[in-house]
């Protein structure tokens, strides 16, 4: 019979087998059994798993630099000549990236400093009024200058120093690439192959070099690693290190918020919001203070856009033929945003048995992507390490990075379409269509992950028996506050405790021997 006492200083024992047990995804995954016979099937009983020199950490970070290379390879086109000899290559080569165009866009080129110089007027000598100064996040504007103070500055602008600077970016990418797949394989320590999902990526390959997202991505996914290793006041200094480099991290705070008030450990969100406050600030400050236009470039720029590429909102803007205006668009946003992270804390708070951290980090990250006013094809680098931790089964994530893959393509066809008289790509209404595919694709994956909340037997990171292995303080916790079925499970669960036959009200018990349902 358990105790219905609960100490709150006493910290959860980590739930399920011992720590030292490493699941294998060909035993569980019939994906991944099929794809093991590539390399001569799935491991045999006797398999010395990580005892050689070939361990988890060498074969991921091995992988996605391999990946990350392909996805330099696949850049060749625009490398050699496309992103400086007519516009319309880069789209039909769809080998697209930001990066050379802004080394002389935003002054890197001319010496010029983020946030303090202006950037270089138009053509036609005028500015964006609000665009003056870079705008990026302070943390990826330091990243940046690195990789400018890194490249030479002897050689033509166009195209050898351009060239340069894509390389220097590159270099740094691909080590925040393999940060991040080790990362996300620390996360999961008994699942160290989940990683395998983001490191083989397509999508990885694809957008690694377009922009600078693999840094905020990379710090993100480290933040996570040190929260499932019971390390709050470092999480949270990532987190905040992470949001000083792209705005969207700042969200993972949400689901720790509740997830942290249905355990009662208030204690850890606490001291995970003040890390990430103070890492924040300690870089934010400094730029607010040298030039607090620059600083709020980036801010007023988000603000002022309007429908842009990859959103549903573009897409219902063309079928109208009317943008919606910015104050309505700004404030339809921020509406169904809130509405979907109320929905997901609901959820968080009532669901039978209490989500995984990474289960809510993905779907308020993915609400974030699928509700905003533009989405860059490389955005979908913020949800693979999510979706690998929260739904690590090969069917569901290769299904959904399909429909991105088919979004790529689509949004590099589509400008080839509008910027050459000759039009080759897609048309609108075939756009139209690839916008809707990815959207679908996202939501795709998101119902499956709520479906694992609400039937944890579903979800395969807890068939083993095991709770929130990316939880930290959050595995095995017992429920502290909780709400609608949640709170009608725990009576039932009350009254089977104190049955004559002794029933302790477990939340779930797969068959033994059996695989879980894909």
């Amino acid at each position: 019979m358990r105790s219905s006492v609960h100490d709150e200083s006493a910290e959860p024992e980590p739930s399920g087998p011992p720590a030292d047990t490493v699941v294998v995804p060909a035993d569980e995954d019939p994906v991944a059994a099929a794809g093991s016979e590539v390399l001569g099937g799935p491991p045999g009983r006797r398999a010395l798993l990580g005892v050689s020199w070939w361990t988890p950490g060498r074969v991921l970070a091995l992988t996605a630099v391999a990946v990350f290379v392909l996805g330099m390879v696949q850049k060749a086109p625009c490398y050699s000549s496309g992103w400086f000899y007519g516009a319309t290559t880069q789209y039909t080569h769809a080998c697209y990236s930001d990066i050379p165009h802004l080394f002389s866009g935003r002054g890197f080129a001319q010496g010029l400093l983020p946030y303090r110089d202006m950037i270089p007027a138009g053509a036609d000598g005028s500015r964006d009024p609000h665009m003056q100064y870079l705008e990026y996040p302070v943390l990826t504007g330091l990243f940046m200058q690195v990789a400018a103070w890194l490249t030479p500055r002897s050689g033509a602008l166009v195209p050898d120093r351009e060239q340069w600077f894509w390389l220097v970016n590159a270099g740094m990418l691909m080590v925040c690439a393999v940060v991040a797949v080790v990362a996300v394989m620390r996360t999961h320590r008994r699942r160290p192959w989940d990683a395998l999902l983001l490191a083989l990526a397509p999508a990885l390959a694809l957008n690694a070099t377009i922009n600078w997202d693999l840094l905020a991505v990379a710090l993100t996914a480290v933040g996570m690693a040190y929260w499932s290793a019971r390390r709050p006041v470092a999480a949270g200094v990532l987190i905040g290190l992470a949001t000083a480099a792209k705005l969207y991290p700042v969200l993972l705070l949400g689901p720790l918020l509740v997830l942290c008030w249905r355990t009662g450990r208030w204690r850890a969100f606490l001291q995970t919001l003040g890390g990430a406050v103070a890492a924040w600030l300690l870089v934010n400050v400094p730029v607010m203070l040298w030039n607090l236009d620059g600083w709020a470039t980036f801010y007023g720029f988000s603000r002022s856009r309007g429908e842009d590429f990859g959103s549903l909102w573009l897409v219902a803007e063309q079928i109208r033929g009317q943008a919606l205006g910015l104050g309505l668009l700004n404030t339809a946003i921020a509406v169904l945003l809130v509405l979907c992270c109320l929905g997901i804390g609901w959820l968080a708070l009532s669901a039978p048995h209490r989500p995984r951290f990474a289960q809510l980090a993905f779907l308020v990250v993915a609400a974030f992507v699928v509700t905003n006013k533009v989405y860059s094809p490389q955005y979908v680098l913020w949800l693979i390490p999510l979706a690998a931790l929260a739904r690590p089964r090969w069917r569901d994530f290769l299904i959904w990075q399909a429909c991105e893959v088919a979004y790529f393509l689509g949004v590099w066809m589509y400008l080839a379409y509008t910027s050459d008289s000759k039009q080759h790509g897609i048309p609108v209404n075939v756009y139209d269509l690839v916008v809707v595919v990815h959207v679908l694709g996202t939501l795709y994956l998101c119902a499956v992950v709520v479906r694992d909340i609400l039937l944890p037997e579903r979800d395969p990171v807890r068939w083993d028996g095991s709770d929130d292995p990316s939880g930290g303080v959050l595995d095995g916790a017992p429920d502290r506050f909780v709400l609608g079925q949640a709170r009608w499970a725990r009576e039932q669960a009350s009254y089977a405790a104190w049955a004559p036959d002794g029933g302790d009200g477990d939340w779930f018990a797969p068959p033994a021997g059996e695989r879980p349902p894909a």
